[in-house]
């Protein structure tokens, strides 16, 4: 589920079809997509014996993903190595205030298969995209949220 009123447009990423915009402004360390109706995960062997669902697949936590090959809003959110938004255990915190208008992104190495590389580059910095390690992901994501919200609170 998106929580903040958000549209769909054309994507400011060259090469990246649509993208997930802001309707409002959003402050930093709020979550910006939050999961919801998930029936079930999936572990890696398992998609990996169904590669032609593989493109709909997001890590959740250790070996185990979600599917969404019906395509959600939430699909809209594309990558990036600078990006506004944080993945971290399938919610997506904004990494500083996100002004109307913004354009969601996310490192996509962090929703990836451990090793696997993405179909298409880093359009900002040629960069291959490759899923990183669970535990390298959740050590980088967890000290980038607590950064986010230690900042968070002492500006309040």
């Amino acid at each position: 589920m998106i929580l903040p009123r958000y549209r769909i447009d054309a994507s400011t990423i060259r090469g990246a079809g649509k993208g997930l915009f802001l309707e409002e402004d959003v402050e930093a360390g709020r979550i910006v997509t939050a999961p919801d109706a998930i029936e079930r995960t999936h572990r890696l062997d398992e998609l990996l014996a169904k590669p032609d669902l593989l493109y709909a697949s997001a890590r959740w936590f250790e070996d185990r993903y979600t599917l969404s090959p019906e395509w959600p809003d939430e699909c809209y959110i594309n990558h990036s190595f600078d990006p506004t938004g944080l993945w971290h255990l399938g919610f997506v915190f904004a990494l500083h205030h996100l002004p109307a208008g913004t354009e969601i992104t996310v490192d996509y190495r962090h929703l990836l298969p451990p090793g696997q590389e993405e179909d298409f580059i880093d359009t900002a910095t040629g960069e291959k995209i490759i899923g990183l390690a669970w535990e390298e992901s959740l050590m980088t994501t967890t000290r980038a949220l607590a950064r986010v919200l230690d900042s968070a609170s002492q500006s309040d």
